[in-house]
Formats: C-alpha cells, sequence, structure tokens
C-alpha cells in the first residue's frame, strides 16, 4: 500500500498488526506499529528512512509501485535502530551508488551494524541538499532518542520526519490523525513518550526550542511510527 501526503511525497513504509513487544519484552504493542518511509520525487530521488528488516521486500515493492527503485538519488538514515533501517541492505543492493545521509554518529553506528562502505555523506544542524524544487535540512537530535538520531525536513511541502520523535507504536489502515480514533492515538503517544523520551525530557524541549528559530513552517508532521500528523500537526509538539 502506498500513501499521497502531498504531491510527490509518499508513504511506502508497512503496518505491522502482529507485533505485541518491542524493544524485547520492555514495551509491548497490543496495538501493533508501523515502519514508516518517505520517498521524495523531485528532480533528485530521496527516501527517508527505511523499515524493519524482515519488511524489506515489501518498502522495494512500494517504491517501484511509484518509480524504478534504481532512480533513488538519496536514503536518508535518520537513526540506526534496526526498526528504521533494517532494510538499507536489501535496499542497497539496487542503488550502491546512492548517497546514504546520516550523522557524524549516524556514520558509525550504521557501519557497525551493517558492515557496508556505502557512499556516506555526513550532516549537521543546518544542512541543506536541494533535491531540486524543494531541499531537504538536516537537524542533529542527539538522544532524541539515540547519539546518532537527526530530524529531516522537506522545505516547499512543510514536512518535518522527525523519526521516533512524535511517534506512537500504533497500527490503522489510514495514515493520518484526522482519519483514526485520537482517544487510542493520543494514549499510545503518551505512552510512547514515556517509554523512549522521558529520560531525555530536558533534552527535547531544548531541541523543539531550536527547531523553532529555523522558522521553518510546519504543515505536517511525518514519525516514523504511527499515524502521520497532518490536521493541527504543531499540536503533538505542544503535547510534548
Amino acid at each position: 500500500m502506498v500513501v499521497e501526503l502531498k504531491d510527490g511525497v509518499y508513504w511506502v513504509g508497512v503496518v505491522d498488526w502482529n507485533i505485541k513487544h518491542f524493544h524485547g519484552h520492555e514495551y509491548t504493542t497490543h496495538r501493533g506499529t508501523t515502519y514508516n518511509a518517505y520517498l521524495i520525487i523531485d528532480e533528485k530521488i530521496a527516501l527517508v528512512d527505511t523499515v524493519y528488516g524482515p519488511y524489506s521486500h515489501e518498502l522495494i515493492e512500494n517504491i517501484e509501485k511509484i518509480i524504478d527503485i534504481k532512480k533513488i538519488d538519496y536514503v536518508i538514515a535518520n537513526h540506526a535502530e534496526t526498526d528504521h533501517s533494517g532494510g538499507l541492505p536489501e535496499l542497497m543492493k539496487f542503488i550502491p551508488e546512492a548517497t546514504v545521509v546520516v550523522s557524524e554518529k549516524g556514520k558509525e553506528s550504521i557501519y557497525k551494524h551493517y558492515h557496508y562502505h556505502w557512499n556516506f555523506k555526513t550532516v549537521k544542524t543546518g544542512d541543506t541538499i536541494s533535491l531540486g524544487k524543494n531541499s531537504l535540512v538536516f537537524v542533529s537530535a542527539p538522544m532524541l532518542h539515540w547519539p546518532d538520531s537527526m530530524f529531516t525536513y522537506l522545505t516547499g511541502k512543510n514536512i518535518l520526519m522527525p523519526n521516533d520523535a512524535f511517534g506512537q507504536h500504533y497500527a490503522s489502515s489510514s495514515r493520518f490523525n484526522d482519519e483514526v480514533d485520537m482517544v487510542e492515538v493520543y494514549q499510545e503517544a503518551i505512552k510512547y513518550y514515556t517509554n523512549i523520551l522521558t529520560p531525555f525530557s530536558d533534552l527535547v524541549i531544548k531541541k523543539i526550542d531550536e527547531f523553532k528559530k529555523l522558522n521553518l513552517p510546519v504543515d505536517s508532521i511525518a514519525p516514523s511510527h504511527g499515524i502521520i500528523w497532518r490536521e493541527n500537526p504543531m499540536h503533538i509538539v505542544e503535547k510534548y
């Protein structure tokens, strides 16, 4: 299943209805989860994050519904944990010359996970990559919730893709917050924050303030797990 967020931007991820525990048995996920990946079609083509490794073929099938996978120029790995980056080894077999965009710590952690010398490009807060009409802007987010974490923002479409921030473990046949039961979503968002981000609450506030200073308009927040916030997206930021 492929879902269009905005013209030329597609959700190409996977819904995992069956997972009941995350991070071993430390975190129960009785409502399942999603592994969100986002394909951006411009003069250059970018994929932001992948999926959990066992679902790599579904990711590739979804991408192929839109474009020839070999046309991908950039793969952005916002975070190295395998629920986000696990699709990289299979994906990169098709696009070995593509650039893998990571934070400084991300280059180290991605290599330690997979031991491939891909064409890495490291970025820090404020760095940009032009895709043609629009650009990607990067924001380092160390310890939200790992040292390698970062956010990716798409200009023109005003979409923030913050990886583990603002997400929830929540499986649904719908992709957007205005299409689902928001009582359930907020239950899962609170649980997610408590388990994933509470130890770093001071850093969360600082990072939100830092992002606001960039003066980037936000029409959608597209995390790596759960639904995409398109109706009043900054509401979840205020909740944080």
